[in-house]
């Protein structure tokens, strides 16, 4: 069966860099919506949480991409080559967050063998930023266990990024944390319109303008997460792309609707990825 993955991963990018913010209004945990109140850092968990929620539902992007219909094309993803490339801690956690909606990408789509290479990135990228216990053997032996459970393997990788984000934000680098989800956001913008220009998808290209409000939170959590210097160009970027969002007025959904979009997040994707 032919099924658009890459559009998928606008909900599972974001998830599972914000699974350590509450479940959400997507799915239902009393749990986590009390430690969101009760912990530090509340203002952050409560901004990374809003982005989740803005997003489009699971099944309703499950139904997207399969009535959408496209072939899978690894080539749209980050290069796993470019992974030492990364030299900034800032560079290596917006690229640790494309990495991951990589990875959620070919687990998605059961590509066992490309999951491998993605998964070594993520490793080599956590190791660097000190969160290698999060993406440990145990993590591998579970995912290849559960490589034909599509839900399960999507789960694991959520979880491993969870207990990053917790340790990261335990030793006070939210602003590292905030760049993870960045990174993971942007990928799935940009994978998102490449498939809406290839399929011509109208109900696609609806939703990718519904991420106005995802972005909106997005720049908030980043603006008080305190990013370094060297990345102060991604909350700049995405500012400038907030406002093409905004320019919109109309409820024309065509390909030709996405140029002004496109472009500007194939500029800022290009950035994060080259490690500038």
């Amino acid at each position: 069966m032919r099924v658009n993955v890459k559009f998928f991963i606008v909900i599972a990018a974001v998830n599972f860099a914000l699974s350590a913010c509450g479940s959400g209004k997507h799915e239902e945990n009393d749990d986590d919506a009390a430690e969101t109140i009760h912990t530090g850092l509340d203002s952050q968990k409560i901004s990374a949480q809003n982005v989740f929620n803005a997003l489009p539902a699971r099944d309703k992007i499950i139904l997207l991409i399969t009535e959408a219909k496209a072939e899978y094309n690894p080539a749209i993803l980050n290069d796993p080559s470019s992974v030492n490339r990364y030299s900034l801690e800032s560079s290596k956690a917006l690229n640790l967050g494309v990495y991951g909606a990589d990875l959620n990408a070919t687990g998605v789509y059961e590509q066992t063998q490309e999951s491998m290479l993605f998964l070594k990135c993520v490793n080599i990228l956590a190791k660097n930023l000190g969160v290698s216990n999060s993406f440990d053997e145990k993590m591998v032996d579970r995912m290849s266990v559960n490589k034909s459970n599509r839900d399960s393997t999507l789960e694991i990788v959520s979880q491993s990024f969870k207990s990053a984000d917790k340790y990261l934000k335990d030793n006070s680098r939210p602003g590292t944390s905030s760049l993870i989800v960045a990174g993971a956001w942007v990928e799935g913008i940009y994978l998102a319109i490449s498939t809406a220009k290839e399929t011509k998808n109208e109900p696609i290209i609806k939703e990718i303008y519904g991420q106005s409000e995802s972005l909106k939170y997005l720049i908030q959590l980043l603006e008080q997460s305190k990013i370094p210097e060297d990345a102060t160009y991604i909350l700049t970027d995405l500012k400038q792309l907030k406002t093409v969002f905004d320019a919109k007025k109309d409820n024309v959904f065509t390909v030709s609707s996405l140029s002004n979009l496109d472009k500007a997040s194939i500029e800022l994707r290009t950035k994060i990825i080259s490690g500038k």
